[in-house]
Formats: structure tokens, C-alpha cells, sequence
């Protein structure tokens, strides 16, 4: 499953093709995805202008100048490619090996200047659906998101308060979409390691007694954000079946500190630990037993 920032490779590489354009016909040759496509999906698209092309948590959401919100996402095979003249260009998507084939080719917008914007899902575990954007936020999908780990409201006293108490492990506490949107577990053991914190540790102790951050919560906010900010630069991650539309794959999973490396030395300086994997609530966690406390 893509996770954020594979969302947010996808969001900025379709950007530059989709935003000002206008889409003229969108063309839904099924009736559903991982849930029915919206009602009338072409005639509320149609005409309308492409105002914005932004992320929150895994999900892409197009503004469109109607005031209606295309919310789409990925599921675990859905890929975007961009065809101009002919031509498919790889603009950083993620893709299963088997999404080339034109018969998982379910939506395709067409654009003002010839463009088209393909969207291929051979599992078809995504979904796309379309709401008032001034609605958006009260939305089920949206209204109980917690903050964005790479905006302004992801700070150590955000954690604090929505740790306080808690005694949950800190790998379940940043899953909680509640706390915060769009981590998964790749970049939660990632994270984690950065800030040297076990992930079995209690999520309580990122708050004191009366409530303030901890010297912890300082250590793990910028971690996240410095985990997720490589990733996307290295343009994700690909693990299993995903790879960029060219054939290449992102390249953040080369830098791995202890994702999917159990029984492999430590990568920190001076650390002699070996990585451990253990399973919290069905997902495997990887962490150093020695360095991450």
C-alpha cells in the first residue's frame, strides 16, 4: 500500500499536467472501483476547470471550479500515467508490474490540450468519489484526520496532548490516523529509529505531568518529518510489486535504516544492536533493541 510519501510523489508529478486545465470528457469504462464511481461522474466533471491538486493523508483530492472535490485514492495497484500526443510520460507514479495492461485502464480524464490522465487499478482496491469541497473537512473520510506530520500543526505539544495518558505503544499511537494523517509502518520504524525511541515504548511518556512535551516528543516530530522529506526526494519507496511508470523504482527503500532488515547490524554509528522484528497489532515493527529506548 503507497504511503504518504508515495501519495505525495504522485500528487506533484500529475500537478504540472492537471492544474489550469480544464477537463473536457472524462471517460469511465466501468461502472466501479473499490466502490461505485459517483453518479453522473462525466457530467459533474466535464466543462470544469482543474484548480488544485493537493494531498491529505493517502488521499489526492482535485479542486475543481464547480466547488466539488474529486477525492481519489490509491488503494494497493492503482498507478496514474499521463499520455500527450501519444506519448506516456513516467511523472514519478507507483505502479504494479501487471498495471501496464490497457484493460485496467478504468478512468481516463481528458484534458483541454489533448491530455490524458489515465488511471489503471488491476485490483481495483481504489476508489475515486466527489463531495462539496466546503463540505470536505466534515466528511467521514476527513473529519477525524488528525494533522499533516509535514505542516505547521505537527509539533511536539500536539503530541503531548494527544499523548497524555495514553498507554498505548508509541508504533500504535502514530498509526492512529486520529493523531496524525498518513503515516504507515514503513515510515513509523523508520521514524522512530531516527529519534532512537522504542516503538514498544508507552505513548504517554512524550507528555510530563502537567501535560507539556517531553524532551522525547521534541526528538520524534522532527524525525517524522525529516523521514518523510527524504523519502519523497527519493521519490518513495517500492516495495513488493510497485514500480515507477518507466520501470525504475523510488529509491528511499535502498535507505532503509531498519524497515525489513531483522537480523541485520544497526546502521546507527557506534551501535553494535541487532535489528528486531516483532508484530504489533498484525503489522511488523523493525527496531534496534539496543539503541532505541
Amino acid at each position: 500500500m503507497p504511503e504518504l510519501p508515495e501519495v505525495e510523489t504522485v500528487c506533484r508529478g500529475l500537478a504540472p499536467s492537471m492544474v489550469g486545465r480544464r477537463i473536457t470528457f472524462l471517460e469511465a469504462r466501468r461502472p466501479d472501483l473499490r466502490f461505485p464511481l459517483p453518479d453522473k461522474f462525466s457530467e459533474r466533471v466535464a466543462g470544469h476547470d482543474i484548480r488544485t491538486l493537493t494531498r491529505r493523508a493517502k488521499y489526492l483530492i482535485l479542486g475543481l471550479s464547480s466547488g466539488d472535490d474529486v477525492v481519489m485514492h490509491l488503494g494497493m495497484t492503482g498507478r496514474f500515467t499521463v499520455v500527450r500526443n501519444g506519448h506516456t510520460d513516467a511523472i514519478g507514479d507507483y505502479v504494479y508490474e501487471t498495471g501496464g495492461d490497457p484493460k485496467h485502464d478504468h478512468v481516463v480524464l481528458h484534458l483541454d490540450d489533448g491530455t490524458c490522465v489515465v488511471y489503471n487499478d488491476p485490483r481495483r482496491f481504489g476508489f475515486m468519489m466527489m463531495m462539496a469541497g466546503a463540505d470536505r473537512e466534515r466528511h467521514a473520510l476527513f473529519k477525524n484526520l488528525g494533522v499533516e506530520p509535514l505542516g505547521n500543526a505537527w509539533t511536539a505539544d500536539h503530541l503531548a496532548s494527544k499523548a497524555r495518558g495514553k498507554k498505548v505503544n508509541l508504533k500504535a499511537f502514530l498509526m492512529d490516523q486520529r493523531v496524525v494523517a498518513g503515516l504507515g509502518n514503513i515510515y513509523v520504524s523508520e521514524a522512530l529509529h531516527r529519534a532512537g525511541l522504542s516503538p514498544n515504548r508507552r505513548a504517554s511518556t512524550l507528555s510530563d505531568k502537567h501535560g507539556a512535551a517531553t524532551e522525547r516528543g521534541h526528538r520524534l516530530v522532527p524525525a517524522v518529518r525529516e523521514v518523510l522529506e527524504r523519502a519523497i526526494l527519493a521519490g518513495g519507496s517500492t516495495l513488493r510489486d510497485y514500480r515507477h511508470a518507466d520501470g525504475t523504482s523510488g529509491a528511499f527503500q535502498d535507505a532503509f535504516a531498519v524497515y525489513d532488515r531483522a537480523g541485520e547490524p544497526c546502521v546507527r554509528p557506534g551501535c553494535r544492536g541487532i535489528v528486531r522484528r516483532v508484530v504489533h497489532g498484525a503489522r511488523a515493527t523493525y527496531f534496534c533493541g539496543v539503541c532505541q529506548r
